[in-house]
């Protein structure tokens, strides 16, 4: 009697792959839907692609501080760099803005994990800041080089859950990696880059 075992260990196999290659595609059209908006700084226009399809608690929160223009003068405040993060276990580079009165702050909305959404923290990824989970309101950041520790899973938050992914910028990533490298004191920006309004591209 043949021992049939590596003949159907190696059709699971196949039909795990297909499964995993299905499901990417599937995800694939899932955000195939976006919208676009413009940041622009003092040091020049940043253009991010939001997917609400795949993220649509976040990507409705972010678009409704941007429609009541709760952004206009707020600020990129935070960066995390090689330089400033060399103390740290799980290092991160990214910049953090959207800084706000707390007046116009919104109530903190559901984390819509990476393992739901499938959008990973890679350079470029827009995300949500928070402390614990469901604590997001309207600070944003945006990974500069991919950034896994900040996936579902990933180790820089102790809870595990990561952070909200809900764009990309498609525009503008020099801007993006000049604010990061501005002078900063334990990571706080000496001079906030000032962010003089939040536009959706029609």
């Amino acid at each position: 009697m043949k021992n049939t075992n590596g003949v159907k260990s190696g059709i699971a196999s196949k039909a795990a792959l297909l499964l995993v290659v299905v499901l990417a595609l599937v995800r694939v059209g899932f955000c195939q839907d976006s919208l676009h908006v413009v940041v622009h700084t003092e040091l020049g226009e940043i253009q991010i692609e939001l997917f609400p399809d795949c993220a649509p608690i976040t990507v409705a929160n972010f678009m409704a501080y941007v429609a009541s223009d709760a952004y206009t003068y707020s600020h990129f405040f935070r960066v995390c760099n090689a330089r400033n993060e060399a103390e740290r276990e799980i290092r991160i580079e990214v910049i953090q803005g959207g800084d706000i009165p707390d007046s116009l702050l919104r109530v903190p909305i559901q984390l819509e994990t990476t393992k739901q959404t499938g959008l990973l923290h890679k350079d470029g990824t827009v995300s949500m800041a928070r402390s614990e989970p469901n604590s997001a309101q309207s600070s944003f950041f945006i990974c500069i080089g991919d950034q896994p520790e900040l996936d579902f899973g990933g180790k820089r938050n102790p809870d595990g859950q990561g952070f909200a992914a809900f764009g990309k910028v498609i525009r503008g990533m020099d801007v993006v990696q000049r604010i990061q490298q501005l002078p900063d004191q334990d990571q706080y920006l000496l001079d906030p880059v000032a962010i003089r309004s939040i536009k959706r591209l029609e």
